[in-house]
């Protein structure tokens, strides 16, 4: 019988481990142009900048993130990217479009290939994203 009690209190311990172990994430939608940026890897980088401290700070079940990447390429071949990134507050399963924080990036580079334009992209995405988290943490 201790045999029994024994493994059931490991397999509660190991339970409660791995519990603790999925922190909660917030939601994140994004919004952007597919030929610059795919959703996997914008909403990707939410989840690198959305740290515990970001969580404690601004509870999942009251804000979420949304990402918006767009441009492309003009009639001269110049890549133009603008990237933007928000936190919203949330309804429920919704996020309410009312950004309370919001940071806006903007790139263009003559002579860039596709390749280039997307890494541009991810580049500018990242940078809106931290701004916004660097001002979450500031307040």
């Amino acid at each position: 019988m201790k045999r029994h009690s024994a493994l059931l209190g490991m397999l509660l311990l190991a339970g409660v481990v791995t519990a603790q172990a999925a922190p909660a994430r917030h939601v994140t939608l994004d919004h952007s142009s597919a030929t610059l940026i795919d959703k996997p890897t914008a909403l990707g980088l939410w989840q690198q900048h959305l740290t515990a401290r970001v969580v404690k700070l601004y509870p999942v079940s009251k804000w979420g993130f949304v990402s918006q990447v767009e441009g492309g390429f003009d009639d001269n071949k110049v890549c133009v990217v603008t990237a933007r990134a928000m936190m919203m507050p949330r309804s429920g399963k919704t996020l309410l479009f009312v950004p309370t924080k919001s940071a806006t990036t903007f790139v263009s580079q003559p002579g860039a290939t596709v390749e280039q334009c997307r890494s541009l992209a991810k580049t500018k995405l990242d940078e809106a994203i931290i701004a916004v988290r660097s001002s979450l943490l500031a307040d």
